[in-house]
């Protein structure tokens, strides 16, 4: 095998460091509100847009690939774009961290008992920070749209992807509209290529590597579990059942909650009033909901549990997400280059925006927007993001804030 085999060979124009990739998601992981979809919009924004370590079609793969694989897509987005930018897997893991880190300490405090969340104003932040949510969406699929369905059939497509998911919901719903969205390409968005080799996403991720990432997916599925039957370390039996719910989740977030509850909850870990009472307060923190293992890690039953329970827990549920879309990565480079790839992509990319308007109405809309006061605040965020152009932590900080006012009146 030589080295063109084994490695990309081209170069991106810019690289940076992991440390600057630490820098850059440590800020996004401490405003990043709203859940999986937003913080696709946080990233677009801060990644895309204003730092241009990506372009919008590119940005747009990596969300309908991440789509595809199990685990928490906006963090497995945020992972690669950490690969990319920070030259290689310690660019990722900078990510990662940097993004996840804030809202796992919290949920760990919260756990250990130093910080409560009730009374009036804390209801009204909470609040807030549901309108920031539907703000920062709204910002995304305006732009997003301008790029992606800039043409009737594309268009369609996205009309299509946003009637699959209201009708069938869930999961299925999201992955589908992705397929048939592909399959809406190849049939309708067939054209001139739209990358080439110097507009190729540049993830310095081998083909080994990549490889070896997979098979450890596999083997760390099939493992631990194994020897969680036959013996009683409750190490390896907490790692396995993390591992577990993060491998056989598409999309991450609120799906991952059934399944986590049957496994700490079902299994005697945990009372289910205190599983009911962490994925509440889950929703006050920034960052990845999947950090709501940290919590979990925590408050287990049997040891370890604490810092060590956190730590097994955190890392367990993130490694599957990890390791799949790392393994995927060289692969996806080389796929997307070919023309009839190009075409799935354009309609796999269309159907994205569809399923961003979708989520905009449901739940973000339903569950933030009650009143004309929260759709004027909810305007007023995205008019601040779109035309004020301001930074995305102050307009969570307004919201919040006005949130609280408004609640304590």
């Amino acid at each position: 095998m030589n080295a063109h085999d084994d490695a990309l060979v081209d170069e991106p124009t810019v690289r940076g460091s992991p440390c600057e990739v630490l820098r850059v998601f440590l800020m996004l992981g401490l405003t990043s509100f709203g859940g999986p979809i937003a913080h696709l919009g946080y990233f677009r924004d801060e990644l895309v847009v204003r730092r241009k370590w990506i372009d919008e079609e590119g940005y747009a793969d990596l969300v309908a690939l991440c789509q595809f694989l199990p685990g928490p897509a906006s963090s497995q987005v945020g992972f690669s774009l950490g690969v990319l930018r920070g030259n290689g897997l310690l660019g990722g893991l900078a990510a990662w961290l940097g993004f996840t880190l804030p809202s796992a300490a919290i949920l760990f405090a919260f756990a250990v008992g130093t910080a409560t969340f009730t009374g009036a104003a804390s209801t009204g932040v909470l609040h807030g920070l549901k309108l920031v949510a539907v703000a920062v969406i709204a910002q995304a699929i305006w732009g997003m749209a301008k790029t992606l369905t800039p043409d009737r059939g594309r268009a369609a497509i996205a009309l299509a992807a946003v009637a699959i998911v209201v009708f069938i919901g869930g999961t299925l719903g999201q992955t589908g509209a992705i397929a048939l969205g592909a399959v809406g390409g190849l049939l309708f968005c067939r054209g001139e290529p739209s990358f080439t080799s110097a507009s190729r996403l540049h993830f310095p991720v081998s083909r080994r590597g990549g490889a070896i990432a997979l098979v450890a997916f596999a083997v760390l599925l099939v493992l631990p579990a194994l020897f969680a039957m036959t013996n009683s370390y409750q190490a390896i039996a907490l790692f396995d059942a993390f591992y577990r719910s993060g491998a056989l989740v598409f999309g991450g977030g609120h799906v991952v909650l059934p399944l986590l509850q049957a496994q700490v909850v079902d299994s005697g870990w945990v009372t289910n009033e205190t599983f009911l009472t962490g994925y509440g307060l889950a929703q006050a923190v920034p960052g990845p909901l999947f950090t709501f293992a940290a919590y979990l890690g925590t408050i287990v039953g049997p040891e370890p549990n604490g810092f060590a329970g956190a730590s097994i827990a955190l890392v367990a549920i993130f490694l599957p997400g990890i390791l799949l879309v790392y393994g995927m990565l060289p692969y996806w480079d080389a796929l997307r280059l070919r023309p009839t790839a190009q075409a799935a992509m354009r309609g796999a990319n269309a159907a994205v925006v569809g399923i961003l308007g979708a989520a905009l109405y449901n739940p973000v809309w339903t569950s933030a927007v009650l009143s004309p006061k929260d759709f004027a605040l909810a305007l007023a965020g995205f008019l601040l993001l779109t035309v004020w152009k301001t930074p995305p932590w102050i307009v969570v900080f307004l919201l919040a804030a006005s949130g609280a006012a408004a609640h304590m009146v």
